[in-house]
């Protein structure tokens, strides 16, 4: 299975629009985050997780060159934002993309993108196949659980493809979704801040209890703001964690 992190950024991006606070963080490269989305390759299936505004630029640099699935956290705009440019791979498959999120999550992509849709649907636009996720599928042989989590009071949802599981957004992680987690291999975890007290996200040390909690042996922290500087944190994390990066690839 190889894992491409194509976004590893806050909902805001890093750094913001405008440039505002760059000065906080080290001209490093990793520390260019562009929204969170990551793309799995396993077993002959091209699967993405979320479309955020920045995917034509991820793809490109990614060399994304087909899809067979998209899995979706939830509705926010930087988790569906690039939905629209997502056309080309349906055209590319001649048919519509197989989506897999929750009900409310479709129910508002179909509200935000209606030219999509219906009797209406413009020509040329992304064809996507909306359908509810279960509590257990199947892309290929590939074997997709959805992990119920919260994203402060909203919910949303994680996923894990066979050995691999990726929660973006969390604030909290119920009981049983974390005994649907246990026995990844490999874990990427929210973490917004190493500052306490985030209303709708964990923050690092939030996470690392977490990750500690679960006993996976390898986990990687995404969606960090532009307040979290990717080398010092790395070396105040443990061994077994590190900070993700945007384009970064790991292989299970």
């Amino acid at each position: 299975m190889k894992i491409t992190f194509l976004g590893t950024g806050t909902s805001m991006g890093v750094p913001v629009a405008g440039g505002f606070q760059r000065e906080k963080i080290a001209h490093d490269p990793r520390n260019e985050r562009t929204r969170c989305s990551v793309w799995i390759q396993s077993k002959g299936k091209s699967i993405l997780i979320d479309a955020g505004p920045e995917f034509r630029i991820q793809s490109i640099k990614a060399r994304i060159q087909h899809l067979d699935n998209l899995l979706v956290t939830h509705e926010h705009m930087d988790h569906v934002a690039g939905l629209d440019d997502l056309r080309v791979y349906s055209y590319i498959n001649e048919a519509p993309i197989p989506v897999h999120a929750s009900k409310r999550c479709i129910k508002a992509i179909k509200t935000r993108f209606n030219y999509m849709f219906g009797e209406d649907k413009y020509p040329g636009s992304t064809s996507l196949d909306l359908m509810e996720a279960p509590n257990k599928f199947y892309i290929g042989e590939n074997k997709i659980v959805p992990l119920p989590i919260k994203h402060g009071d909203l919910d949303i949802l994680g996923f894990r493809v066979n050995d691999f599981s990726y929660l973006t957004d969390v604030k909290s992680i119920p009981d049983y979704t974390k005994e649907l987690i246990k026995g990844s291999k490999v874990i990427a975890l929210g973490a917004l801040r190493w500052e306490p007290d985030h209303p709708t996200h964990q923050t690092i040390p939030e996470a690392v209890d977490v990750i500690n909690e679960l006993g996976i042996p390898k986990a990687f922290l995404i969606h960090m703001n532009g307040y979290v500087d990717h080398e010092p944190s790395n070396r105040r994390l443990p061994n077994h964690i590190n900070l993700a990066y945007d384009q970064m690839v790991i292989h299970i």
